[in-house]
């Protein structure tokens, strides 16, 4: 029969090693759990990975085909909460694994929980067996299952990740849907112009030429437009400004200095630097909360979450925060001198910290400034309607009175 080497956490929380016969991995996880332990890693004893030859010295590990892809974040949130759900039944993680990999579509995911569980029915734990798949699992991820494994309660951490990324899901959906509307009403008010300075206006330039009129200065600007557009390629360069804005903006944000300008520089915009703001405080309280009430370690936890934040701003803002606790001072003082959290904010954070509740404040804060967040974006399509309604009149306005100004010219020399 063979010998499974195990390392488990008994109900006090201490580490625990030990050899335990069985048939199966998942006869020897039963056998560990009916001894009142919490099994974090467990491989057979002298055994080595099915199908796999040693891999020479210095040479990188293969990733398995088809597991390199991008996963949806909502298909990874169904699978963790299909997983929690599992893990709550009572049954052992690499059962749970091939369930889901076989109720899985074909595609990626389902490739990843097959070389998923292939990694924990060689003896790996979960969290490193997932840390081994980043585009899937990033290091929040597998952080909050290794915390899982390591104080037995994983069915509880994966159901609370799956809230906390169902929430960040839920938010970014409200401002991608709140910008709906405003950038397809902008799109078709710059076909509609673009078709009328290149079919439209050349043809009354012609006209104007014929009669041999002075023309007045709006209407000297509108053919110019329109020449410039119809006939020295402008409509090129306006249809490739935006890939060039995009392109420069990404090239500027390959480095630190440069993320670091752009974020300040978004977060100063009216309004839409209020979103910005208040929803890197939410993800970053919403982020941090879960990992400390998960049990990850306050450094440890700080680190991820700078990883994690999508802000260069608030990343360093953490990385400082995380630097001054490693010195032995408090987690307020040094974001209350970061300055880009609100005051209350950093207040309920102190508070939290005196309390010994810091996870709760934070995740208390971060559904408040979600709410904030909400409302922040019904403000900005409200202020948006009126705003294109202004834009799209003026803009027509200009274009009808330049054109109307020389036939007005035209009646009065017909009449004399």
């Amino acid at each position: 029969m063979p010998t499974y080497q195990f390392e488990a956490m008994n109900a006090q929380g201490q580490e625990v090693k030990d050899e335990i016969e069985a048939l199966s991995s998942e006869e020897a996880i039963s056998k560990i759990r009916n001894m009142g332990y919490f099994p974090t890693k467990i491989r057979e004893k002298g055994g080595r990975r099915p199908g796999k030859t040693a891999a020479k010295p210095g040479a990188k590990p293969r990733r398995p085909r088809g597991t390199g892809g991008k996963v949806k974040v909502k298909q990874i949130t169904q699978f963790t909460r299909q997983l929690s759900t599992l893990q709550d039944a009572g049954l052992p993680i690499l059962r749970s694994l091939r369930i889901l990999e076989q109720q899985q579509k074909p595609g990626t995911l389902k490739m990843v929980c097959r070389a998923v569980a292939d990694e924990v029915e060689a003896g790996a734990s979960l969290s490193e067996a997932m840390a081994k798949f980043p585009r899937s699992f990033d290091p929040l991820y597998t952080s909050m299952v290794a915390a899982g494994e390591a104080g037995g309660v994983l069915d509880l951490i994966l159901n609370r990740l799956a809230d906390f990324m169902e929430k960040a899901a839920r938010l970014k959906a409200k401002i991608i849907h709140a910008m709906i509307y405003p950038l397809a009403v902008l799109t078709i008010a710059f076909g509609i112009v673009m078709g009328i300075m290149y079919f439209v206006v050349p043809k009354f330039e012609k006209i104007f030429g014929d009669f041999g009129i002075k023309l007045p200065g709006p209407t000297r600007l509108l053919l110019g437009m329109g020449n410039w557009i119809s006939k020295q390629y402008g409509w090129a360069i306006v249809l490739a400004s935006p890939v060039a804005i995009i392109l420069t903006l990404r090239l500027i944000r390959i480095s630190q200095t440069g993320r670091f300008v752009l974020d300040k520089f978004s977060m100063m915009v009216p309004v839409m630097g209020q979103i910005i703001s208040k929803t890197s405080i939410a993800r970053f309280s919403r982020t941090l909360g879960t990992l400390i009430a998960a049990g990850v370690p306050i450094l440890d936890a700080l680190k991820i979450t700078s990883e994690t934040t999508g802000n260069e701003v608030f990343r360093r803002a953490v990385t400082g925060v995380h630097d001054s606790i490693r010195k032995g001072e408090s987690f307020a003082d040094p974001l209350r001198k970061a300055r880009v959290c609100d005051a209350m904010v950093v207040n309920m954070i102190d508070v939290g910290e005196e309390t010994g509740d810091l996870d709760k404040m934070l995740v208390r804060i971060a559904d408040n400034y979600d709410e904030e967040v909400d409302r922040l974006v019904a403000s900005l399509v409200s202020l948006l309607e009126p705003l294109l309604v202004i834009m799209l009149g003026v803009i027509c306005g200009f274009i009808v009175v330049s054109l109307f100004l020389p036939m007005v010219t035209m009646m009065q020399s017909l009449q004399q």
